[in-house]
């Protein structure tokens, strides 16, 4: 098949488009690299041996992607390309709101345009918000959002919704993603945070290579067993490989929607990251405890048995995996 990816050169976008095409498929990248570097493209197609054709386009411009909808044609659509940070969607809400929706209506307008059937759609556990009951299921109810960022991806699941329902021939699969981590075992693709790192894991490495003075802990007076937040920690290539089988599914369906969470099922302390960091690796971190960070909930993490019987789908990689590629990563990138 030949499948848009949205957000293509990013974190997770450049995983599942080496890993579409180990599966065969011919994926068309559309990034304006915002959140990624054009070089992720070499690396993409060093690992894969494989020319990869690319746009540099902005998903909210609707007239520049109805020209790459109309040349390529494809069978379906991986949309990632949305902002991600909850933090910083608390302080700038409206620029989370404008480009993670309006990306996401375009891409939907254009599928109706151009009669594109098909589409996986990048979700999170934050449509959880602060659940009554975990591991939380695909029929956990949603709870109000903690963050802008977490309503976006509500607001996306609801827009995708009816969408499914007033059309007669769309397949939707929609992954709840927990917390992505890791990077490509060649060390050659990875989580690229532009600016001062929002994310757990590459503000470790960062701190682990000296890029950083320190890592904050935010907050130890949760109510966990160490005191600090509780996450469900999957590897960036079992996410990957979690898009390549949910576009398969729907793609030999007709009208069906899926929703996926796309976790590991195990809840993971912020502080059982940093002393895995530091046991695998053998560094020692620098790291201080700091107040709770706005948007944040205590504990969530997934039951993912739907995923794993529907799409004979399991994760391959542990933690300690995770975290040795991780810094795998960081030390390529800082010899290059």
């Amino acid at each position: 098949m030949k499948i848009i990816v949205t957000g293509g050169a990013g974190f997770i976008g450049s995983h599942t488009v080496v890993e579409l095409i180990e599966r065969g498929h011919t994926p068309i990248i559309i990034d304006d690299y915002r959140n990624s570097k054009p070089f992720i493209l070499s690396r993409i197609e060093e690992i894969t041996n494989t020319t990869v054709k690319s746009y540099n386009i902005d998903c909210c411009s609707f007239d520049k992607l109805d020209k790459v909808f109309k040349e390529e044609q494809p069978d379906g659509i991986i949309h990632f390309a949305a902002y991600k940070a909850v933090g910083e969607s608390v302080n700038q809400p409206l620029k989370y709101y404008n480009n993670n929706l309006n990306s996401l209506t375009n891409i939907l307008s254009l599928m109706q345009k151009h009669k594109v059937d098909n589409i996986v759609f990048s979700s999170s556990c934050t449509v959880y918000g602060t659940a009554e009951k975990i591991p939380v299921t695909e029929k956990t109810p949603r709870k109000p959002a903690e963050s802008p960022y977490g309503n976006t991806k509500q607001v996306g699941e609801d827009i995708l919704t009816d969408f499914f329902n007033s059309e007669h021939d769309k397949n939707i699969s929609i992954l709840r993603y927990f917390n992505p981590i890791g990077a490509h075992p060649s060390g050659l693709i990875g989580e690229l945070p532009i600016g001062t790192p929002n994310n757990l894991v590459p503000y470790i490495t960062q701190t682990a290579a000296g890029i950083r003075k320190e890592l904050t802990v935010f907050g130890d007076d949760y109510t966990t067993k160490d005191g600090t937040c509780i996450r469900d920690y999957i590897h960036v290539v079992d996410l990957a490989t979690a898009h390549i089988y949910a576009i398969e599914k729907i793609a030999k369906q007709s009208k069906q929607l899926d929703i996926y969470n796309v976790g590991v099922g195990i809840g993971t302390t912020v502080l059982e990251v940093v002393q895995t960091f530091e046991e695998v690796n053998n560094q020692k971190l620098n790291y201080i405890i700091g107040n709770r960070r706005a948007g944040d909930v205590v504990e969530i993490y997934s039951d993912n048995t739907k995923i794993v019987e529907e799409l004979n789908w399991k994760p391959k990689y542990s933690l300690k995996d995770a975290l040795r590629d991780a810094w795998n990563w960081q030390k390529k990138m800082q010899n290059d």
